[in-house]
């Protein structure tokens, strides 16, 4: 089939009412407003346009000059029409000196995030970032749930709760960690509102604006735009099979003089690329060497082999900081992620976490540790990796059949995809069929065409998307 059975192509209608221009206009107009088209994202072609919807060129130019007067889109001569970041727009340009790196504005992921949130796309996402629903277990949260809400648990939830966490989910967090080989008390430990959250936590704690910051590139554009928006000067470094190429990080450090590197160790995000120890070694010197701190987001631990090289098993926690969630195991309406860090870190992290929180919510917490303790989550993620290697099997194979070319080998989560042209172009033309992709573009500092796209395995398991493939924009 072309599309999902639930999500069939919306056509324009011909019979009495609106316009086809208008049609066209209006349906382009809400994708833009609900940002599901990205700012900066190049309308297709009129001829292109024209040929997917079934309508004239004069049609689509009446439809695009509509966009163009409601300030919704740009006209750029010979090159097209381009979503408009009035965002952007009205911001002050930030000042730079000739000795800075440059400012470039991010993707702006918001557009695949609302996506993912948008009830068109829901169950038809190749590009979505978590497991599909049907793989969690809501019985294993409501039992977590109702072992919470005992009336001696449940009596301390009338007042705030401790500034670092919950106590039981800290120790129980350094009896994983210890597993991990990460040397960690309790009372290094702060609990924070998912892993977005802890990262944040630790950017505001240990940066000014203005500030040079090392990322990976490829790397999660949530995590650009963040740092972007404090402030930080964004330096991309390339990231290998192996890790990230150490000669450029080496470059930027001499120009720049970062304070931080923010790096994803094990499954990177998104290429699945897991630091090989040789490469942590060398990083880590570095790091030494320049007075670095190495924030390692392992928000993706519950899904790789626990002997997986991490900087915070290697460097103990001395320059390193581990930062971690839950959503992406059990449930992305369960925003508790966690920091580990030196003791005297984890007192300026609580501090910075008072500001921003106060206090994290103790009952979901308190669930949490109790599916560490009993040892239910870990027997749940290893139900999921099983489950999960096979779906990976089964769209490596479609892809593959497909024409696709995979950059990196195919582990965890995601896979990182060669179409062999550029990725937006296609996943703005899969948009009407309910299909939301992650172009490659997404995952870059500054916005540049990219072949490269990512799939989630456990979505494009059963090749309805590969066959979803208009024929012309299949891979070469």
């Amino acid at each position: 089939m072309n599309a999902p059975q639930d999500l069939p192509r919306p056509l324009l209608a011909r019979a009495a009412g609106p316009g086809l221009a208008e049609q066209l206009a209006a349906r382009l107009a809400e994708r833009i407003v609900q940002r599901l088209l990205a700012p900066g994202t190049r309308l297709p072609s009129v001829r292109e346009a024209a040929a997917r919807h079934g309508v004239s060129p004069a049609t689509v130019v009446a439809a695009y000059d509509r966009l163009l007067a409601q300030g919704l889109v740009l006209a750029r001569p010979q090159r097209g029409f381009f979503v408009r970041d009035t965002v952007r727009e009205i911001r002050a340009p930030h000042p730079t000196g000739p000795a800075e790196a440059p400012r470039a504005p991010p993707v702006d992921a918001t557009a695949l995030i609302r996506g993912m949130f948008h009830a068109g796309v829901r169950g038809s996402a190749p590009g979505m970032g978590t497991l599909p629903e049907d793989w969690l277990d809501p019985a294993l949260l409501q039992r977590a749930l109702r072992q919470a809400s005992s009336a001696s648990a449940a009596a301390g939830w009338v007042r705030y709760g401790d500034p670092a966490g919950d106590p039981s989910l800290r120790a129980a967090l350094a009896r994983r960690l210890a597993d991990l080989g990460v040397p960690a008390e309790p009372a290094q430990i702060v609990t924070t509102v998912g892993a977005t959250h802890a990262l944040d936590v630790v950017a505001r704690t240990l940066l000014q604006p203005g500030d040079a910051v090392l990322v990976d590139e490829p790397g999660w554009a949530v995590e650009y735009e963040r740092l972007t928006r404090l402030g930080m000067r964004l330096l991309p470094v390339p990231r290998g099979a192996d890790g990230p190429d150490l000669a450029t990080m080496a470059t930027l450090i001499a120009a720049h003089q970062p304070r931080l590197y923010v790096t994803v160790s094990v499954l990177h995000n998104p290429t699945g690329h897991t630091l090989s120890p040789a490469q942590a070694h060398q990083l880590l010197r570095l790091a030494e060497e320049h007075d670095i701190t190495v924030v390692e987001d392992d928000t993706y631990a519950f899904l790789a082999p626990p002997q997986a090289t991490r900087l915070a098993t290697l460097d103990g926690l001395r320059r390193t900081v581990l930062v971690s969630g839950f959503s992406k195991i059990l449930t992305p309406q369960w925003r508790v992620g966690f920091v580990a860090a030196a003791p005297a870190l984890a007192e300026r992290l609580i501090d910075s976490k008072l500001i921003s929180t106060l206090t994290t919510p103790a009952p979901l917490e308190q669930a949490i540790a109790w599916c560490l303790d009993q040892g239910l989550l870990r027997r749940h993620a290893e139900r999921i990796q099983q489950r999960l290697a096979a779906a990976r099997e089964r769209a490596v194979h479609h892809a593959t059949e497909a024409g696709a070319r995979f950059v990196a080998p195919p582990q965890g989560l995601f896979g990182w995809v060669d179409m062999g042209q550029d990725t937006e172009r296609l996943a703005l033309a899969l948009l009407d069929d309910g299909w939301l992709l992650a172009p490659g573009t997404l995952f870059q500092v500054g916005r540049r065409p990219s072949t490269c796209m990512r799939i989630n395995f456990a979505a494009t398991q059963d090749g309805r998307f590969w066959r979803a493939l208009p024929a012309g924009l299949r891979p070469r």
